[in-house]
């Protein structure tokens, strides 16, 4: 890549001086480095909502684009820091599972344990890896440092232990997985695994105390105020209310169940 990009992802915010510093130190060893911000919203500590936004968003990016996501609730203890490669693209951070779902999606070449203190800024903070080792890690790669500079391979790492829709008889049992900041509920029901169970038969989604009975085509369908069912732009099944919140509306958080009963 001409012009490498190196895509930040972090629970950091924006109030504070973090991001901006984990940017400094990248332009500063790489000037001609193109950052892209994907989101510094990340609910604070929360590994798997970084996992999912990551999986949503890395495959709209040109090859070889280097990830920097930092969501690090054990910064400074024994996890590793890793650079995973995967068939198109590079990812930097803390080995917590962040890379589960692209690693699903985009399988892993190898992951390599940041070990090579060469690379990193020092003194290292031990309240701040995104700054003074993921920041300097990445930014060295995207000057064409060889990955085996950085470290040594390793054949284990973190993954997260995500759970899958189950199927019980006529029933598909997922789980609202991610709320978007629509307060869209999207769950963990992906659209080849739904039509690959009702096939043909006549549903019914349950979530909450509602019902639905149909797939919408998007955001626009129903009445104001309607709960509607569709297939968002990662491809998961989400409820909806037009023109509204459909977590406020029906009281449902992360982690509570949908059902899907298939008639026959």
């Amino acid at each position: 890549m001409k012009t490498p990009i190196i895509a930040l992802l972090t629970d950091f915010g924006t109030k504070d001086y973090y991001v901006a510093s984990m940017k400094g130190v990248i332009l500063k060893i790489n000037p001609r480095c193109t950052i892209i911000d994907i989101s510094h919203q990340v609910s604070p500590q929360d590994i798997r909502e970084g996992a999912f936004l990551l999986a949503s968003v890395f495959s709209y990016f040109p090859e070889k684009t280097i990830y920097l996501a930092v969501i690090d609730p054990e910064v400074g203890g024994k996890r590793k820091p890793i650079l995973l490669r995967t068939r198109n693209y590079f990812f930097v951070g803390p080995d917590n599972g962040l890379f589960t779902l692209v690693a699903e999606k985009d399988g892993v070449e190898w992951v390599i344990e940041l070990t090579h203190s060469k690379y990193f800024l020092s003194p290292i903070s031990s309240t701040f890896h995104g700054r003074d080792i993921f920041a300097p890690v990445a930014a060295h790669l995207s000057l064409g440092v060889r990955p085996q500079s950085l470290g040594k391979r390793i054949d284990q790492w973190v993954r997260l232990d995500l759970k899958k829709p189950e199927e019980k008889g006529e029933r598909l049992i997922g789980e609202i997985f991610f709320i978007d900041h629509f307060g869209n509920l999207i769950t963990n029901v992906e659209r080849k695994r739904f039509f690959s169970f009702i096939k043909d038969s006549p549903f019914e989604i349950k979530v909450g105390k509602e019902r639905v009975s149909k797939i919408g085509q998007g955001y626009w369908e129903g009445e104001k105020g309607e709960v509607i069912a569709l297939f968002g732009s990662a491809d998961f099944l989400e409820i909806a209310v037009r023109e509204g919140n459909a977590q406020k509306q029906l009281r449902l958080n992360r982690g509570d169940p949908i059902l899907i009963e298939r008639r026959v």
